[in-house]
């Protein structure tokens, strides 16, 4: 302050880099940090810069390191790295836990300046079918359940053309939500593929999105098909709502019932979490 009114007496404009990594088979991960600063000028040029690790949920800091260090020289990066272990561990816990990094900026005589910087909540349990240890996934990723179109011809057309029309689950902005509730499953499975329709010999109705999805049509809307999926009745609608039916091959059903399995398994995909569902090679 000078004569009563605040005066600037330095400036420094900075890059911040955040990421955090872990893994779906273990119950820890990090969380790093860096800083440099790529412009500035007086007072501002003279500041250290420290950080601490913080937790909120249900995890604990294992380790944290952010020496105080001097802000300049300019386009020197000043590096944190944190850790930290899940306390969800019991068989059945799944805990969220966010991180946070409290960067503090120091110059005497002028007050420490704070800042916090907080990643996405990860998400780690027990509880995931099949996997009987630990793990931890960021759990607003959609991450992609791939079929491929060599492996499931049939099923990789259907899937494609469904998606074409409208149904929801290829994109990070539609995804498909999973549901473990087996009466949810039920009805998409009785709407989309009636069990007293008549089938063709060597074929199994598939429908999409898929029964273990929150937006099959237990959702509401309508059937549709489309042109060689042998269901008699039924047009080729498009829109949001509703799901598609198609007769396929018993192997493509059986190759994608694996796929999926696996794929819930492998990325920890819980009752309501977000999923993609993609076709590759």
């Amino acid at each position: 302050m000078v004569q009563g009114r605040r005066q600037v007496t330095g400036k420094a404009e900075m890059n911040v880099i955040n990421y955090s990594y872990g893994d779906s088979g273990l119950p820890t991960w990090g969380y790093q940090m860096e800083v440099s600063a790529y412009r500035g000028w007086g007072d501002a040029m003279k500041a250290s810069l420290g950080g601490k690790a913080t937790k909120n949920g249900a995890c604990k800091v294992t380790e944290w390191k952010f020496p105080t260090k001097k802000l300049a020289p300019l386009n020197s990066w000043k590096l944190g790295e944190s850790f930290f272990d899940t306390t969800a561990t019991r068989t059945g816990a799944i805990g969220r836990c966010a991180t946070t990094w409290t960067l503090t900026f120091t110059n005497a005589p002028y007050t420490p300046a704070t800042t916090k910087v907080t990643l996405n909540e990860f998400r780690c349990d027990n509880a995931t079918a099949g996997r009987p240890r630990v793990g931890c996934v960021v759990p607003w990723y959609a991450s992609p359940m791939i079929y491929s179109k060599a492996g499931a011809p049939q099923l990789a057309s259907h899937i494609t053309r469904a998606q074409r029309s409208g149904l929801p689950g290829a994109t990070f902005d539609r995804p498909l939500t999973r549901t473990t509730t087996e009466s949810v499953r039920r009805l998409n499975r009785d709407r989309a593929c009636p069990p007293r329709e008549t089938r063709p010999r060597g074929k199994t109705c598939d429908e999409y999105p898929l029964a273990t999805s929150q937006q099959g049509m237990s959702a509401g809307g309508q059937r549709r098909t489309f042109p060689g999926c042998s269901v008699r009745g039924v047009p080729s609608r498009s829109g949001p709502k509703g799901a598609s039916a198609c007769y396929i091959a018993e192997g493509d059903q059986n190759y994608q019932g694996g796929v999926t399995t696996n794929f819930y398994r492998a990325e920890r995909v819980l009752q309501g979490d977000p999923f993609r569902v993609l076709i590759g090679r």
